[in-house]
């Protein structure tokens, strides 16, 4: 099966294309700020194109107004689409096509199992169902995971190697009520867009195999990978969210940006202004000077 949109749709991978791909949860804290600030950077340092799609598949935890916030945000900050923003809330027939194309292949299950069925086994699932099959409720979709390695280098972090089945475990594909789960919209979205390069945040590391073992049942092309290190807030977590982490100020946008570039491992003396700030950071910025571990947050107060 063709996936829709796909062959001359899909914009030739020779030239750069990054994207940064944010939840609309909550308003744009620093750590997503610095996400946002390296995917840009590393855009335009090699002189390629940089792409925001909204991630808005989990409707329960998304924040009514919070997609727009982010795009406004981002803009104050000197940060723009370089085409239209992708929402993933309207690309279920992508991703629908992707799922009969895996289902046909024999690689999905539908599956019952609980959470707490799950607990024993840490929330992994390997192999066949803990729950019997209820036709009273609808069923999660899992993808039957294979005992393999999947390796790949990260310009960041370096060579990586995971098994697939001790690590992730048949992992869901489409949720319970109906939504395609991240893993599944992520490499159809990173396919369709082109994108060459995926600059994100270290936290999401381990799903990449997942996401190449995707890539590859799905005849789909890999994109490198930079995984940026994390902001760590005052107790040593990442900042998130949920854990109302503190938005930056758009309506003064200097401090932060200054300090998200000096995270990077940009030198920020001497310009002034967010666009002189930007055309330093392209000029700069270079995976080696990235910090190698997590960072606490700065003091925004005093850049």
């Amino acid at each position: 099966m063709t996936l829709p949109n796909s062959a001359s749709r899909i914009p030739s991978p020779r030239i750069y294309r990054g994207r940064f791909a944010p939840s609309p949860t909550g308003p744009l804290h620093f750590g997503s700020l610095v996400a946002a600030v390296g995917s840009w950077a590393r855009a335009r340092s090699q002189n390629g194109a940089w792409i925001i799609r909204m991630e808005d598949l989990d409707p329960p935890r998304e924040v009514p107004g919070a997609a727009a916030d982010i795009i406004e945000t981002l803009a104050a900050f000197g940060m723009e689409s370089d085409e239209p923003v992708l929402y993933q809330s309207a690309r279920a027939p992508a991703y629908a096509a992707a799922f009969q194309q895996l289902q046909q292949g024999n690689h999905l299950f539908p599956c019952w199992c609980s959470r707490s069925d799950l607990a024993a086994t840490h929330g992994l699932h390997r192999g066949d169902c803990i729950a019997a099959p209820d036709p009273a409720r609808a069923p999660a979709w899992r993808l039957r995971v294979p005992d393999r390695i999947v390796a790949f280098a990260d310009l960041a972090c370096g060579a990586q190697a995971q098994n697939l089945r001790d690590a992730a475990g048949d992992f869901v594909i489409r949720r319970v009520e109906g939504w395609y789960a991240y893993q599944l919209a992520v490499v159809i979205d990173d396919a369709q867009q082109g994108i060459s390069e995926v600059v994100r945040g270290v936290d999401l590391l381990d799903s990449t195999p997942r996401q190449i073992h995707l890539q590859q049942l799905l005849g789909l092309s890999m994109p490198t990978y930079l995984h940026l290190p994390l902001v760590l807030d005052g107790d040593g977590r990442k900042l998130s969210k949920s854990d109302r982490a503190r938005p930056v100020e758009r309506g003064e946008p200097l401090p932060a940006l200054r300090a998200a570039l000096d995270f990077l491992g940009v030198d920020v003396r001497g310009a002034a202004g967010v666009h002189a700030l930007l055309r330093q950071a392209a000029t700069q910025f270079e995976p080696t000077r990235l910090p190698k571990s997590a960072m606490p947050l700065p003091d925004l107060g005093r850049q």
